[in-house]
C-alpha cells in the first residue's frame, strides 16, 4: 500500500465556519461564524489505514465436514433403529459467500465409531505375524471385557447406581451355565439364554437394596456380595474347588480346528458381542430411559421428582435390563472358554474393571471401550514389563482422578472449558483493541458488518475526541439549543444518533422542573433507570448536564 499524504491541521487563528446551506439560499442563521479549528475528518481515516491490528494466537478453528445440500429433493434422515436419533447430527445452512445451501456435520462421533470398528474388524489382517496368536487371544479377551464394561457404565453413569457386583453377575451366570452343560449336556447355544435368566434373578436380588441404600453403602453391599459368591463357588466341590474352576462345557469353538482358526473365531465372536453391547447402550442411553435419567442426575433427584420424573423406576429398569445382558455375557463366556475360573470373582478383577471404566470416562460407551483396550493391552500384550504393568495402570487411573473430570475422553470438553475461561481472563486484562472487537472475538461474530461498523464508530470517536475543548463546552453552556459552531455541531450530531439503549433523557417532576437525568433500557416493558440524584432547576442546565455526561462517556470509551 502506498502512503497517502495526511492533510495539515487547520490553523488556530482566524478560523471561520461557513454555513454550507448558504450556497442553496436556505440558511436561516448566520452565513459564517468564528469557530475553533476543526481538523480534517479524513485525517483519522488515513491514519487507520496505516495501522495494522496486532493479532494473537488463539488456537485453530473447529473443522466441520461440509458438502452441498440435497437441492430440491426431500431430505431423508436415516435414524438409529430402534431409536429416533439420527445417524449424523446434520444441520442445513446457507453460505453467504457462495450463496449456496450446504449441510454441516456437527457431531462426528458416529464416523469415528465406524472407522474404529472397521479397524477392529480388520485387526487379524494387520497384526504382525510373530504376535498374531497373542494379539488374537488378547483381542478376544478385550471384546468380552469391553462388552461387560459397556453394560457396567450404563449402571454407573446412566442409572447412577454405584454397583460393584457386575463381575459377580457374570461369574455366577458362567458357573451355573457351565455346571448345567457339564452335568446335563446342555448345548452351547442354550447357555446364553440360561445365563440371561440367571442374570435377571441376580438383578432382582440386588435391585431392591438400591431403593434404600445409596452411594458408598450400596457399593459396600455389592462388593460384599461379590466376595460372598466367590467364597461359595471356591469352596463347593460341585463347582470345581479342587481344580481352580469349572471346565468341560460345550463350546461353539471345535477342538478339532487348528489353533489359529480357534483364535480367529473367538476374536470375531467377542467382536460381535461388543457390537451387541454397544447397540444395547444406544438403545437405553439414547431413548426415553436415558433422557429421563439425564433429568435426574445425582443430588438433583428431588427436583426431578417435583417435575414428575419417576427416576427410581427408570434406574431399576436399567439395572434389571443390564443384569440380563451381563448374565448373557456370562453364558457366552462359558461357551467360548469351555468353562470359567475363580479369578473372575477376584478383587483384582473388580479393580481392573473399575480402572477400565474410570480411565476412559464413566457414562460414555467410547470411554469404556478405550479404557478396556488400554488395560488389556498393558496386561495381556506387554507381558515383558512384568509387575510394572499394574503400576502403569494404577498411575493412569490416579492421573484421571487427580487431573481429569471424566476420563481421557473428557479431556477435550475440559480443555475447551479451560480455554474459554482463560480467554475471558485475557480479554478482561487487555485494554488495547484494534477496533471495538478483539481479534479472537471477531471469529465468533458471523455478521461481519457489525465489525466494520464498530471499526468505523471507533474512528469517528477518536476524531470527535480531538474536538472536545473548553471552548465548545463553554459554547454549549451559553446556548444548549440553536445554531452552533462546526466542532460542537459535529459532536451533537454523533450524540443524537446514539442507540436507544442507555441513551440519556430528562425526567421532569413538574410542568417547570426540576429535572433529573435518566437512561433508557432499550427493551420494551423495562422502565428507564435514574442516572443520579442531581436536580436541575432550568431546562438549559439540564440539557447541559446531559451533554457533559455524554462528553464524559465519549472520553472514557
Amino acid at each position: 500500500m502506498t502512503d497517502t499524504p495526511i492533510p495539515e491541521k487547520a490553523g488556530s487563528e482566524g478560523y471561520v465556519w461557513k454555513n454550507p446551506l448558504t450556497v442553496w439560499g436556505t440558511a436561516t442563521g448566520n452565513k459564517e461564524a468564528a469557530s475553533i479549528p476543526v481538523p480534517d475528518p479524513a485525517t483519522p481515516w488515513l491514519q487507520n489505514l496505516r495501522f495494522k491490528v496486532k493479532t494473537y494466537p488463539v488456537g485453530r478453528l473447529k473443522y466441520f465436514i461440509i458438502w452441498p445440500t440435497h437441492g430440491a429433493r426431500l431430505w431423508n434422515r436415516t435414524r438409529w433403529w430402534p431409536t429416533r436419533r439420527n445417524l449424523l447430527n446434520i444441520k442445513g445452512l446457507y453460505n453467504r459467500k457462495t450463496a449456496l445451501a450446504e449441510k454441516k456435520i456437527l457431531d462426528r462421533r458416529p464416523i469415528y465409531w465406524l472407522l474404529c470398528l472397521i479397524l477392529l474388524a480388520l485387526g487379524p489382517l494387520l497384526f504382525p505375524e510373530s504376535q498374531t496368536n497373542a494379539l488374537l487371544t488378547a483381542g478376544a479377551t478385550f471384546g468380552v471385557f469391553a462388552a461387560i464394561n459397556v453394560c457396567w457404565t450404563l449402571i454407573l453413569g446412566t442409572a447412577s447406581i454405584f454397583s460393584l457386583a457386575t463381575y459377580a453377575v457374570v461369574g455366577t451366570s458362567a458357573f451355573l451355565t457351565s455346571f448345567l452343560s457339564i452335568q446335563y449336556g446342555v448345548p452351547w447355544y442354550m447357555l446364553m439364554p440360561i445365563g440371561a435368566v440367571v442374570g435377571l434373578a441376580f438383578g432382582v436380588l440386588i435391585a431392591a437394596p438400591a431403593l434404600r441404600l445409596d452411594g458408598f453403602y450400596y457399593a459396600l453391599l455389592t462388593l460384599g456380595l461379590n466376595e460372598l459368591f466367590r467364597v461359595f463357588f471356591t469352596t463347593s466341590k460341585q463347582f470345581g474347588s479342587a481344580s481352580g474352576g469349572l471346565y468341560g462345557a460345550d463350546s461353539f469353538i471345535s477342538q478339532a480346528w487348528a489353533p489359529m482358526t480357534q483364535s480367529i473365531v473367538a476374536y470375531y465372536a467377542s467382536f460381535a458381542l461388543l457390537i451387541g453391547s454397544l447397540f444395547l447402550f444406544r438403545f437405553i442411553h439414547g431413548k426415553r430411559l436415558g433422557r429421563v435419567l439425564r433429568m435426574a442426575p445425582e443430588k438433583r433427584e428431588a427436583f426431578a421428582a417435583a417435575c414428575g420424573v419417576d427416576y427410581k423406576r427408570a434406574r431399576i429398569t436399567i439395572f434389571l435390563v443390564t443384569s440380563v445382558a451381563l448374565g448373557f455375557i456370562g453364558g457366552f463366556y462359558a461357551a467360548q472358554y469351555r468353562g470359567v475360573a475363580y479369578s473372575i470373582f477376584d478383587f483384582q478383577t473388580v479393580l481392573l474393571g473399575l480402572a477400565m471404566v474410570t480411565i476412559g470416562g464413566i457414562g460414555r460407551a467410547e470411554g469404556a471401550v478405550f479404557g478396556t483396550l488400554v488395560v488389556i493391552f498393558l496386561r495381556d500384550v506387554l507381558i515383558e514389563f512384568g509387575p510394572w504393568r499394574y503400576l502403569i495402570i494404577g498411575g493412569l487411573m490416579l492421573a484421571v482422578v487427580l487431573f481429569l473430570n471424566n476420563g481421557y475422553f473428557g479431556i477435550r470438553k475440559q480443555f475447551n472449558a479451560w480455554r474459554a475461561k482463560k480467554r475471558g481472563e485475557w480479554r478482561s486484562t487487555r485494554t488495547e483493541k484494534g477496533g471495538e472487537a478483539l481479534p479472537e472475538e471477531a471469529t465468533e461474530i458471523d455478521d461481519k458488518d457489525i465489525l466494520y461498523f464498530r471499526r468505523y464508530d471507533k474512528m469517528q470517536r477518536d476524531y470527535l475526541k480531538t474536538l472536545i475543548t473548553p471552548e465548545i463546552i463553554e459554547e454549549h453552556h451559553r446556548q444548549p439549543l440553536g445554531q452552533h459552531s462546526e466542532a460542537l455541531e459535529r459532536v451533537l450530531l454523533y450524540f443524537r444518533r446514539a442507540k436507544l439503549e442507555d441513551k440519556y433523557a430528562l425526567r421532569s417532576a413538574g410542568p417547570h422542573g426540576p429535572y433529573k437525568i435518566i437512561a433508557f433500557s432499550g427493551h420494551r416493558g423495562v422502565s428507564p433507570r435514574l442516572v443520579d440524584d442531581r436536580e436541575f432547576t432550568t431546562l438549559d442546565e439540564a440539557y447541559h448536564g446531559v451533554f457533559m455526561r455524554r462528553v464524559h462517556d465519549l472520553l472514557e470509551s
